[in-house]
């Protein structure tokens, strides 16, 4: 029994890596939502629109994108166009997938330190947000991690593609 209240906090610690970005997420895109919704009412039967709806909508869009990006990336559920795929073996094709997993793995960190060095440099000037005065940074570190995740989790794809290939999460297993 004590074994099983010790391991709560480690799957609890899983579920929340495994499904927190997903429910940011879904949260992000019903508060964009609702905030749309109300901007149009208020435009359209007040001539009152929210103020700050675009800059909201950016950095909904953001946490949107960003969050969801490691997930689609660990799954392979990106959009692909497949019109060479019968042109290479199963062997040849798991060799494409590796190289363009670890290309991409390797070029994705730059974006996220340039992003990172931007955070910092907003951080420093103390930049914010034009409507709701928020310090810009937050959203450029929530970019700059969620980048570095994704830089990873390619990576881990490139290495689990070479160890276990079976183990790679791919988009037919998702169907």
């Amino acid at each position: 029994m004590a074994k099983s209240s010790q391991n709560k906090p480690l799957a609890w610690a899983g579920i929340l890596l495994a499904h927190g970005p997903s429910w940011l997420a879904a949260i992000a895109l019903f508060a964009l939502m609702v905030m749309t919704f109300f901007d149009v009412v208020l435009r359209s039967m007040f001539d009152n629109p929210i103020e700050a709806a675009t800059e909201l909508t950016r950095l909904f869009m953001a946490i949107i994108v960003f969050s969801s990006l490691p997930i689609v990336t660990w799954k392979g559920s990106q959009i692909v166009v497949d019109l060479l795929d019968p042109l290479y073996s199963k062997f040849l094709g798991r060799i494409r997938d590796g190289v363009i997993d670890l290309v991409c793995g390797i070029v994705l960190l730059w974006p996220a330190l340039r992003v990172w060095q931007l955070a910092e440099r907003a951080r420093s000037y103390g930049d914010v947000t034009e409507y709701l005065n928020m310090p810009q940074f937050y959203i450029a570190y929530f970019i700059s991690v969620s980048t570095f995740i994704t830089a990873f989790v390619l990576l881990v794809r490139f290495v689990l593609r070479i160890v276990a290939p079976t183990r790679v999460p791919t988009t037919e297993s998702h169907m």
